[in-house]
């Protein structure tokens, strides 16, 4: 199992698709996108938000229920991939054990985020689906006035060219 994080939910065009996007958090540091649905994205962006409803969406009350049943959310593992279908579980532990429940990744992230637990990946699954941007040429120094990072001018090139990757990619793009 591979730790990634999560980078955000990025609307895709053309056919105003969303895709969530993964990373390694060490080595390659590929990227996992994963096309999800609109109530799936929504709910990513208000739990990466803060935002907090009135009442609780359906991902919040998963939340609740666990806690109210005992049991905790260990971790979220993105487990397979078939036929352009990617597969989770929810891994959890209670007064009975450690349980996995099989899971939509979009589900399984979103009550991730909302739980603050981490999020796997298998890895046969990146070596699979995952890929590799270059932002950056190897040779390339990137020199900045802050110790912080590149200059914002450089951000918003590296930020570009990202959105332009996500923009590009197709269900197609991960055939075997």
């Amino acid at each position: 199992m591979i730790a990634v994080e999560l980078v955000g939910v990025q609307l895709q065009n053309p056919g105003r698709v969303n895709v969530v996007v993964l990373r390694e958090r060490e080595g390659d540091r590929r990227i996992l996108p994963i096309h999800i649905g609109d109530p799936e994205a929504e709910s990513i962006r208000f739990a990466l938000e803060g935002r907090v409803p009135a009442r609780p969406l359906t991902h919040d009350l998963v939340v609740d229920l666990l806690g109210a049943l005992g049991a905790v959310l260990e971790r979220v593992v993105i487990t397979q991939v078939v036929d352009y279908t990617f597969y989770a579980d929810l891994v959890l532990s209670g007064r009975s054990g450690s349980v996995s429940v099989s899971a939509r990744p979009s589900d399984a992230i979103a009550i991730a985020l909302r739980a603050g637990c981490s999020i796997y990946c298998e890895s046969s699954v990146l070596d699979e689906a995952g890929r590799t941007i270059e932002l950056l040429d190897d040779d390339d120094d990137v020199e900045s006035e802050s110790p912080d990072g590149p200059p914002p001018a450089e951000v918003d090139e590296l930020v570009g060219e990202f959105r332009d990757f996500i923009d590009s990619i197709k269900p197609e793009d991960f055939a075997p």
